[in-house]
């Protein structure tokens, strides 16, 4: 699978059950939200106007995204549109987020994520990192690698697109086991296929780029609450909660699927056939290490003059004025069109039909999730929640909130895509969060990170959906673990958030 386009495709693949439940969502959320929309509107709500508009506007959202009534992008466009028609707000106002700056942090990263794939640069990383003679025949360290260069990957592809191109390389080595008949290939092929799916989910929590809830995160804690995360305060915060996690699945799964399983010579030269398959590096995959490099460099240098106490002089200023991420993202993506494969035919590194297959759908619906977050702020809805929520905790603290919605927005993962739960959480978080008086930073961050988690079932992720098709991957046994994992995760986020969210933010 090339390209994220044909790696959602194989997300769409359902056993009947599964369709039949799909089917019987989707027809409760088609009418359940229109209805829930009158309903509120007609209800006596203690809220002025346009915020009581927007209530229901909001509620049949929510309805909408939980059970996929419509694609997500949709709902999203859906939500804008109607706050016109009821006249919620102008409509320059509600369509102003769409060009939000984090947008095109969005389009660029998706561009450099692309071009990896059109040019098999992926491929070339895994290849060479799995057929290296440090990894040599042992189960674990294979598991180990396989494992780290999908979380690696994540950390700035799309997790679907990145488990999509691991996929079929672990499907390989699994099947080649399992006809070799060596001993426990059964029980490897399942932590193969797991550890593919939630080494991408983890992975991707660690950069702003990695997955879209960190981005709406980000955005809304800008725009709602102002305050400012950069690229490498993220991944101060990011980086250690990805560390942890993919070190307690590396250690839980050596013992039970690697730690007995004996890898024969076949599958090592399996690995270094397909990487010979791929040949010299070509000008292609330079270019687009060139261009994710420049990019990498220019998001993190803020960072950089932090650590070296130069953040406060003329040139970081200037700098930071000149190149925002947005801007980085940018000249990163637009270098893939500058940089030549082959000059003599003006072929570049990423051609338009190719940048074209991005996914599009992701910028609509994070522009349309904070364009809702910021008109409920701007009409009072959002304070009306923050009291009303309030006002049924038993505890306003900042570790308190922290705790709830982290929870909440792991819970809500299960259920929903991680962007539309992202969407919903994380400004509820942010309304709380201050309407309780206490700084919003932490519980957002918890929320945001929360939304990304969503373990259990073949339906939370993409990723998960990809690796249960694969048959090695028992309903049972993905609850079993993504359970346990959404339960240490749960404490992860909660202790990296409180402790070092004040620290690097």
């Amino acid at each position: 699978m090339r390209t994220f386009h044909e790696a959602l495709e194989a997300v769409e693949t359902y056993s009947p059950a599964e369709e039949r439940f799909n089917n019987r969502r989707k027809t409760v959320g088609i009418f359940l939200g229109p209805l829930l929309l009158l309903a509120l509107i007609a209800a006596p709500l203690p809220i002025p106007g346009p915020a009581h508009r927007l209530a229901g506007i909001l509620a049949m959202m929510v309805v909408f995204w939980v059970t996929e009534a419509l694609p997500l992008a949709v709902t999203a466009m859906l939500g804008p549109v109607l706050s016109v028609i009821l006249q919620v707000v102008p409509v320059r106002t509600a369509f102003a987020s769409f060009s939000d700056p984090v947008i095109f942090v969005f389009i660029g990263g998706f561009l450099l994520a692309e071009a990896m794939f059109v040019h098999e640069v992926d491929k070339r990383i895994a290849y060479t990192a799995l057929s290296h003679r440090f990894v040599g025949k042992s189960a674990t360290r294979i598991l180990l690698v396989f494992g780290g260069i999908t979380m690696l990957l994540s950390m700035w592809m799309s997790n679907t697109a990145t488990t999509a191109m691991m996929y079929p390389i672990g499907l390989s080595m699994c099947a080649h086991l399992a006809r070799g008949g060596a001993k426990g290939a059964r029980q490897f092929a399942l932590v193969v296929m797991l550890i593919t799916s939630f080494g991408a989910s983890i992975g991707g929590m660690a950069t702003p780029v990695g997955t879209p809830p960190n981005l709406i995160g980000i955005g809304m804690l800008q725009r709602l609450a102002g305050t400012n995360v950069t690229f490498f305060h993220w991944m101060a915060l990011g980086v250690p909660v990805m560390i942890v996690m993919f070190a307690f699945i590396a250690v839980q799964f050596h013992y039970i699927g690697s730690r007995h399983v004996v890898i024969d010579a076949g599958s090592v030269a399996l690995l270094r056939e397909q990487l010979a398959k791929l040949g010299p590096v070509t000008p292609g995959e330079r270019n687009v290490l060139i261009a994710f490099a420049t990019t990498v460099v220019l998001w993190v240098t803020p960072g950089l003059f932090a650590l070296l106490g130069a953040d406060d002089t003329p040139l970081s200023r200037a700098f930071g004025q000149s190149m925002p991420e947005s801007v980085a993202a940018m000249v990163g993506a637009t270098l893939l069109f500058l940089l030549p494969v082959d000059w003599k035919t003006r072929r570049f590194t990423l051609s338009w039909d190719e940048a074209l297959k991005i996914d599009w759908g992701i910028v609509f619906l994070y522009g349309g999730g904070l364009a809702m977050g910021a008109l409920a702020f701007q009409t009072g809805l959002a304070e009306a929640i923050g009291r009303g929520i309030t006002s049924w905790l038993p505890s306003h603290s900042t570790t308190s909130l922290t705790v709830i919605f982290t929870g909440t927005a792991i819970i809500l993962s299960e259920a929903t895509s991680n962007t539309a739960a992202a969407n919903m959480i994380v400004p509820v978080a942010i309304a709380v969060a201050q309407a309780s008086g206490v700084p919003p930073l932490e519980p957002a961050l918890g929320a945001t990170l929360g939304a990304s988690m969503g373990f259990m079932m073949p339906v939370s992720t993409p990723p998960n959906a990809i690796v249960y098709s694969s048959g090695f991957v028992p309903i049972t046994k993905m609850m079993k673990y993504g359970i346990t994992l959404d339960i240490v995760g749960f404490f992860v986020i909660i202790g990296m958030v409180l402790l070092l969210g004040p620290l690097v933010l």
